[in-house]
């Protein structure tokens, strides 16, 4: 019958023979690879399981040995060979990888993984790890605290980095970390959650079952009741049953089938999967119970509604002072960007209510990787991994408020490439809480889970009255074990082992078969046929997929969603619970803040004044960009400046600088002269202002104008498209250019905005710094003494230029500037800046410049927020 289907179809005898001795050589090597998964298994619990990191560790810190020990331990990550040495001026990484299940070491499952990619750049890396067993009476709280410890000592031993760590925190370890920065916010530095559920109920509908699930079991009793049966103890094998369960495809054919199509080529990455996938590590029962109730099924956390079990501590993510990284995909089926997200809008009303929190939010969303490849593939997520890595620093600096991410692919004629990291252009886009509230079909779907908390809070009081005590009266280990034991997850890698006799003999016969290998090639009919079979088998399972999530969502819906259940349970019909908001203490932190920004108004320092300008500059631009920044850490670092200016210090006055242009835009702009005294140093700002805003292309006609109002105020005389003007002086020093200064003073706060009291700061010499180089599409300068003013604002690359500039970093003398209440006369004196190509004179000499403003025809661009009202800090 087949000889005849064969020849009536065409196929050759040959390409029948290939096929059938290719089948049968892969089938053999198939169940000697899953022996050898079985074996891996086995292998891995007699060690204890240790993490699956490809890179080397030493245990810095044993949870378990802490005064209210807990399962987990602080690794130090060493650089393999070929990796950069470890610079200890470099900001920390550490990664907290997921306790869902599985055991430890996904973040640094490869050599491109998030821990590599830190590697490469010369990060000091560490890692939280845990072990299979919780320790007694261990709860989440004490694995909280012990993941402070651990950050603390992690600065401890880097007092010289740049920042606090950056931390990062996958699936389930992005909670436990959102936890940890909200109640010891001085541990941290940024912090990336990827793939970690923060709004639970969140979710598109027909698209997101697993949010069901809890609504469906009648709560959290049903964890109980595990760790019940587990003896106190609760199997993470139920977690990862529960993953399998979403796309039973994968689970049952698509992984099972790909493995044996490429048995050749497929071997060792599924046996290296497998070996974390299969590694099941324990919870206390009090550990899950914690879990579901407060966040699977309560959702408190973006409630601000948990606190610690002395009730000392409320734990609100608006407390959290470090940048918030969410890194989230529309491909993940586990975590949505919906739930990734949606805490934002539950926490703020607006932009303007997470800058009164002086929050900074940043988020980026991949197109269509799935749960585990955010954090495990080496290939599509190493794109965002690295520019979040390299851009970190940026991240920190960002003024308070809510950003995209974007990531582009840097072009041949990308303007100012020398400052970009990298092959990938990293900008970071304003965005609004609107946008987020667009990324859902609506947040309506939400409130049925307000009575799924009611109803679980019911059933979990029944349980644990009448049910709870008589299932812990007949548990003990050894039911415990067997429960474990004949756990589908664990039997089938238990049967195919070389503990099932049966299995012994596929070992040699694997090793025959690799002697006498012969494949059919691919365009082998039966092969290709084969596939298509296997497509079939497929489809119908993504088909029983779809209907039985279908079914879950109406019957939730209609139990849940009924008015009648939600009054039988103490709610109204359509009730959402809102986030408690204090709008008293609110408008007083607003109005505190605004009076201690007034000071700042006319006190500051020169740098003060730069980045003052430069924010002013890009308002309205609805951009921020990589170059700019690392121009200016260039300056910085090449000048020897970064040595007065720390990453902390550049933070804090970004922040001062942007909260003022943006609440009080036309004082903060009348009041630059007061910070930048000395005329030389205003020319020097406005060319380096206008640089800057080159670096992202063609300047756009809003930003020239605000060149052109900032020159205004400072007395700086440029043309209607902001190039510096020559000065108009016949004298040989006037008309000579001079390398770009960057001077920074030191100003010690008026005990009082208003009095007499005065602030003498103490005013460095002027730093000979460089410049980053003017993007191809400026105009140029149109006459010879345009262009050569032109010339000293442009950078030198030139080591001569550099080699000059730093002595000039530390000057001895330190002239003072006196600063009055009332506008009045300052003096500053700026010494010789040293030649930096033989042909640059020396500065002039000090003179006396008036801090008040000169009065100007020309009406500054923009007007101030303050009169309008509708800005906060």
């Amino acid at each position: 019958m087949l000889s005849n289907f064969f020849q009536q179809n065409n196929v050759p005898a040959n390409a029948v023979q290939n096929y059938l001795v290719d089948a049968w050589q892969r089938s053999i090597l198939f169940w000697d690879v899953l022996r050898e998964r079985g074996n891996i298994y086995l292998e891995h619990a007699r060690e204890g399981k240790p993490p699956v990191l490809v890179f080397d560790y030493d245990i810095i810190v044993d949870g378990r040995t802490l005064p209210l020990p807990a399962n987990y331990a602080l690794a130090a990550i060493k650089p393999p060979p070929g990796y950069p040495a470890t610079d200890q001026h470099k900001r920390p990484f550490v990664v907290i990888d997921p306790r869902a299940g599985h055991g430890p070491g996904i973040g640094g499952f490869k050599m491109d993984s998030e821990i590599g990619i830190a590697l490469k750049a010369g990060h000091p890396c560490y890692f939280i790890m845990f072990f299979p067993q919780p320790e007694p009476g261990q709860t989440i709280e004490r694995v909280a605290r012990a993941e402070k410890v651990f950050l603390d000592k992690v600065s401890e031993l880097h007092p010289h980095a740049e920042g606090k760590p950056f931390v990062i925190g996958n699936c389930q370890g992005g909670w436990a970390l959102a936890i940890l920065a909200a109640a010891a916010p001085d541990s941290v530095g940024p912090i990336l959650l990827a793939g970690a559920p923060i709004s639970y109920w969140a979710g598109v509908e027909g698209k997101n079952p697993m949010r069901y699930s809890g609504g469906l079991l009648g709560g959290s009793w049903a964890a109980s009741l595990a760790g019940d049966l587990g003896n106190g103890k609760f199997d993470g094998t139920y977690l990862v049953n529960n993953f399998e369960q979403l796309n039973p495809s994968n689970t049952y054919w698509t992984k099972l089938y790909n493995l044996y199509a490429n048995v050749d080529t497929e071997r060792e990455r599924f046996l290296d999967f497998e070996r974390w996938w299969g590694g099941h590590f324990l919870l206390n029962k009090e550990e899950i119970d914690w879990i579901v109730q407060n966040l699977f099924i309560g959702n408190r956390l973006s409630a601000g509604e948990i606190t610690d079990k002395a009730g000392e501590i409320q734990l609100d993510l608006r407390d959290i002072r470090s940048p918030i990284v969410v890194f989230a995909s529309w491909g993940d089926n586990i975590t949505p960007p919906q739930q990734a997200l949606n805490w934002i809008p539950d926490l703020y009303d607006n932009v303007t209510d997470i800058r009164v929190h002086d929050q900074t939010i940043v988020y980026c969303l991949h197109d269509k990787i799935g749960h585990l490849g955010i954090f495990v593939s080496a290939g599509v997520a190493q794109k965002q991994h690295s520019e979040i890595a390299n851009t970190i620093d940026l991240i920190d600096v960002l003024p308070p408020g809510l950003y995209e991410m974007i990531i582009e692919d840097r072009q041949p004629d990308t303007p100012g490439q020398e400052y970009v990291q990298g092959r990938y252009v990293v900008h970071f886009e304003p965005r609004e809480v609107e946008d987020i509230l667009a990324l859902d079909d609506g947040r309506d779907d939400e409130k049925a889970f307000e009575v799924v908390k009611r109803v679980a809070e019911i059933n979990q009081g029944l349980y644990d009255t009448l049910v709870s005590p008589w299932v812990r009266a007949f548990s003990n280990e050894t039911t415990a074990a067997w429960i474990r034991h004949l756990n589908p997850a664990r039997l089938e890698r238990l049967l195919f082992s070389d503990l099932n006799p049966f299995m012994l003999a596929f070992k040699p016969l694997a090793e025959t078969v690799r002697a006498q290998r012969e494949t059919a090639p691919p365009d082998n009919p039966l092969k290709q046929a084969e596939k298509q079979v296997s497509d079939g088998i497929e489809r119908s399972l993504d088909l029983y997929r779809d209907l039985r999530d279908a079914a879950q969502e109406k019957t939730f819906k209609a139990i849940y969603e009924s008015p009648w259940l939600a009054q039988r349970v103490g709610l109204e019909p359509d009730s959402r619970r809102k986030t408690k908001r204090d709008a008293w203490m609110r408008a007083e932190l607003i109005r505190l803040r605004k009076i201690e920004l007034e000071h700042a108004l006319e006190n500051g320092t020169p740098f003060d004044g730069l980045a003052r300008t430069m924010l002013y500059v890009a308002v309205g631009s609805h951009l921020a960009d990589e170059r700019p920044f690392n121009a200016l850490r260039r300056i910085l670092r090449d000048t020897g400046f970064n040595a007065e200016i720390s990453l902390v210090e550049l933070k804090e006055v970004i922040k001062r600088q942007s909260r003022l242009v943006r609440l009080f835009e036309a004082r903060a702009l009348a009041g630059l002269p007061r910070l930048i005294p000395d005329a030389h140093e205003r020319r020097q700002c406005i060319g380096l202002v206008r640089e800057f805003a080159a670096l992202y292309g063609p300047i756009r006609p809003e930003q020239t104008k605000r060149i052109v109002a900032a020159a205004a105020v400072l007395g700086v005389e440029v043309d209607v498209e902001g190039h510096l003007v020559a000065p108009k002086s016949t004298s040989a020093a006037a008309a000579t250019p001079v390398e770009p200064v960057v001077a920074k003073a030191k100003v010690e706060p008026v005990a009082k905005p208003a009095g007499k009291a005065t602030a003498k700061p103490a005013t460095k010499a002027a730093v000979t710094t460089s410049k980053p180089a003017a993007a191809s599409s400026t105009k140029a300068p149109t006459n010879a003494a345009t262009a050569q003013s032109e010339s000293a604002v442009k950078p030198t690359a030139s080591k001569a230029s550099v080699a000059s500039a730093k002595p000039a970093a530390k000057p001895a003398a330190k002239p003072a500037i006196k600063t009055a209440a009332k506008p009045a006369a300052a003096k500053t004196v700026a010494k010789p800046v040293p030649k930096t190509n033989g042909s640059a004179k020396p500065a002039a000499a000090a003179k006396k410049i008036t801090a008040k403003p000169k009065a100007v025809a020309t009406k500054p661009a923009g007007t101030d927020s303050e009169a309008q009202g509708s800005e906060q800090p």
